[in-house]
C-alpha cells in the first residue's frame, strides 16, 4: 500500500523555528517529526510514500539521503505553486502513478491510532473514503465530523465556533481514499480537502469515519509542539530518554521535564524546567528556562530567563541577564 505525506506547508505558526527548515523536520525527541509520522505506517503494509512536498523539498533529500526512513520507500513531489490539500495530493498521486487505494496523511501530526483498524472499517463500509476521528475539548479550530450509527458522516462541519459544533469528534488527518476520490480531485488548481471534496462526498454518502480515542495532537504551533514532546518523556506515550546521549548537562544544573537535544549544553546554576532545547544549544550559567523552547544552536547568556513560551530562532543570541516572557526571538 502507498500513502501521501502532506508536507508542504510553510510552517508559519511555528516561527522562527521554521523559517529555515520544515515543520515536518522539527525533531520531536531527538528523531524528526516526519520519521515518527512514517514509522507508525509499517504494521498496516505502507512500503512506499509520497512526500507532497512545496517549502524547501531539498531540505527532505539531504535529511533522508538513503530515500527511506524505517525501510518505506521515499518518493518526492514538488507542487509548482500552492494546491492546498486536495490538490497537492491529487498531484502527488498524479506524479507516482497512483492508480490504487491511497492513504493520505498531514504530516504535522503525531498519532498512536492503528492504521490498520481505518483500513477494515475502510473495507466494511464499502465507502469511497475513510478518515480517522478524534475527540477534542475545543472544536473550533478543526472540521467538526458527526455521524450515524453506521458510521456514515452526516455533515463536515469546518472550524465551527465551539457553542454551535455539532460534536466534539473532529477531523484527524488520516484517511483512506478510493482511487475514484483522487482522480475526481480537480487538476492544476488548488483544492481544498476540507471545503470541497469532503463536502462532496458527504452529499453523496460515500464518507465514513473511525472515531478513535488514541493519542493525538497536532504539533503546528509552538504549545502543541512543547506538549508533543514532553509527552514522550513524562510517560504520557511510551516514555523516550529525555537527554540525548551527546548532551552536556552540569551536575549543578537542574533539568525537569524537558528535553536535551543532541549536543545541546546545561551549564552549572541554570534550571531547565518543562522546555525543549534543541541541537547544539547552550544554556549559561544560573540561566533559566522555563515552559519554552530553545532553538538549534542557539546562546542564552548567563543568568537570563526566558519563560512562558518563549521560543528562539537558529543561532539566537540572549544576552547575559535579559529577561523574555512569552515572546519569539527574533519576531517572526
Amino acid at each position: 500500500m502507498r500513502a501521501v505525506v502532506l508536507v508542504g506547508g510553510f510552517g508559519t505558526r511555528l516561527r522562527p523555528l521554521t523559517r529555515s527548515r520544515p515543520k515536518p523536520l522539527l525533531p520531536v525527541v531527538h528523531r524528526p517529526m516526519l520519521e515518527r509520522c512514517i514509522s507508525g505506517l509499517v504494521s498496516a503494509g505502507v512500503d512506499e510514500v509520497i512526500l507532497a512536498l512545496g517549502f524547501r523539498p531539498d531540505t527532505f533529500e539531504r535529511a533522508f539521503p538513503d530515500g527511506r526512513i524505517d525501510g518505506v520507500r521515499l518518493r518526492y513531489a514538488v507542487e509548482p505553486e500552492p494546491l492546498d490539500t486536495a490538490g497537492a495530493v491529487r498531484f502527488a498521486a498524479s506524479q507516482a502513478g497512483v492508480n490504487e487505494r491511497l492513504l493520505v496523511l498531514n504530516g504535522d501530526v503525531l498519532t498512536d491510532l492503528d492504521v490498520g483498524r481505518l483500513i477494515e472499517l475502510h473495507e466494511r463500509s464499502a465507502g469511497r473514503a475513510t478518515i480517522h476521528l478524534t475527540e477534542v475539548d475545543d472544536p473550533s479550530r478543526f472540521g467538526v465530523v458527526p455521524i450515524d450509527d453506521t458510521n456514515r458522516v452526516e455533515a463536515f462541519v469546518e472550524k465551527p465556533p465551539a457553542e454551535t459544533a455539532p460534536s466534539r469528534w473532529i477531523n484527524a488527518g488520516t484517511y483512506v481514499f478510493e482511487p475514484e476520490v483522487v482522480s475526481a480531485i480537480p487538476a492544476g488548481r488548488p483544492v481544498s480537502m476540507e471545503r470541497e471534496v469532503f463536502p462532496q462526498l458527504v452529499e453523496d454518502g460515500h464518507l465514513y469515519a473511525l472515531q478513535d480515542d488514541s493519542y493525538w495532537i497536532d504539533a503546528g504551533t509552538p504549545q502543541a509542539y512543547l506538549e508533543a514532546s514532553l509527552d514522550l518523556i513524562d510517560g504520557t506515550r511510551d516514555e523516550e530518554p529525555a537527554v540525548h546521549d551527546t548532551a552536556t548537562v552540569h551536575h549543578d544544573a537542574t533539568v525537569r521535564r524537558s528535553v536535551i537535544s543532541r549536543d545541546a549544553t546545561v551549564s552549572a546554576g541554570a534550571s531547565v524546567l518543562d522546555s525543549v532545547v534543541l541541537d547544539g544549544a547552550q544554556v549559561g550559567p544560573g540561566a533559566t528556562i522555563s515552559g519554552s523552547i530553545i532553538g538549534p544552536r542557539g546562546r542564552i547568556g548567563a543568568a537570563a530567563s526566558l519563560t512562558h513560551l518563549c521560543v528562539t530562532g537558529d543561532d539566537a543570541q540572549i544576552a547575559e541577564g535579559a529577561a523574555h516572557a512569552g515572546e519569539r526571538l527574533p519576531e517572526p
